[in-house]
């Protein structure tokens, strides 16, 4: 169990990071489209928007968007269809307040100045609801359509982090395989806050020391509680070592909501299928040791989406918001 902190804040970057992120709490969001849909499927996309629109006015933290440039049938998950940028875009227009992420922006496969660009533009147009999750990319066929290598993935994964670092000082001065800044143009718009909120999605091919030192946060996967407490743990007491400030944490979950509130916990992947009681309490224990949000994926969920969120904001909600 990790020792309760006296900090009420993580470092202010945007609205989102603020709103969605804070130390010893956890909030929940949700990863879009907002429907079930088999494995090999495509989603409808019908309703979407207003679905997104009933997730805010229901209190949820965030929305989250994949990124899936190609529907890769071995993968099984073509994703949310729309381009992720295109979508915030969107959404922005759409929602009033709640936080918009990525979940996660495969950086390889664009160029950062593309993604920096894109970002920052969703970051202002949103008023700072924008949380950008990246990640080295986990599809290998998607590589050679772009002409690109996935061997070497982690080294453009990490030049990109800092081509998009540099570009929210004005005039940057920076140089490396993804290009040359020489100091006299200058990208815009500048992202509403000091710089985008980066979000490291599990290793990307780096060492869990880089993750630690170069993110503003890290997004992992779902485990049990005592398993993701000594994953929480690790990566805290390496921010320590590194003399960094603390960071949010937060991870994924598949959820199948039951009818029957006490209904007992079933494995899927990467989740469990359960009543609100079990899904209240494994969220409390994983609260307990350090995770700041969890972004729900009904993907799977039986029930109808409508009712699925009512009985989540009513049930669960009003103690992780």
């Amino acid at each position: 169990m990790l020792d309760k902190k006296q900090n009420l804040s993580f470092a202010p970057i945007n609205k989102a990071y603020g709103q969605v992120f804070r130390p010893d709490q956890l909030t929940l969001g949700l990863v879009l489209p907002l429907e079930a849909y088999p494995v090999g499927s495509e989603p409808t996309m019908k309703g979407h928007m207003k679905a997104a629109q009933l997730a805010e006015s229901l209190g949820f933290a965030a929305l989250w968007l994949r990124d899936v440039p190609f529907n890769v049938p071995s993968f099984g998950d073509p994703g949310q269809i729309f381009d992720p940028f295109v979508y915030l875009g969107a959404l922005a227009t759409a929602t009033d307040r709640i936080a918009l992420g990525t979940a996660s922006i495969v950086l390889p496969l664009r160029h950062p100045a593309h993604v920096a660009k894109a970002a920052a533009s969703a970051d202002v147009l949103s008023d700072g609801r924008l949380l950008l999750g990246v990640a080295s990319g986990d599809r290998p066929e998607e590589y050679p359509a772009m002409r690109q290598s996935f061997p070497d993935r982690g080294e453009r994964f990490r030049d990109s982090v800092d081509y998009i670092r540099a570009t929210a000082t004005p005039y940057p001065k920076h140089e490396n395989l993804q290009g040359h800044l020489p100091g006299n143009i200058d990208l815009l718009p500048k992202p509403s806050g000091s710089r985008l909120p980066l979000l490291i999605t599990g290793g990307s091919r780096q060492s869990p020391d880089w993750v630690a030192e170069n993110g503003d946060g890290w997004m992992t996967y779902p485990r049990d509680a005592a398993s993701q407490g000594r994953a929480v743990t690790d990566y805290r007491n390496r921010l320590k070592a590194l003399g960094q400030p603390d960071k949010p944490v937060m991870q994924s979950l598949y959820v199948d909501l039951l009818e029957d509130p006490n209904a007992p916990a079933r494995p899927i992947h990467l989740g469990f299928q359960s009543g609100s009681n079990f899904l209240h309490r494994y969220l409390a224990e994983i609260r307990e040791v350090g995770m700041n949000h969890v972004a729900l994926n009904l993907r799977f969920n039986q029930a109808a989406i409508e009712p699925t969120l009512k009985r989540l904001a009513d049930t669960i909600l009003p103690e992780f918001s």
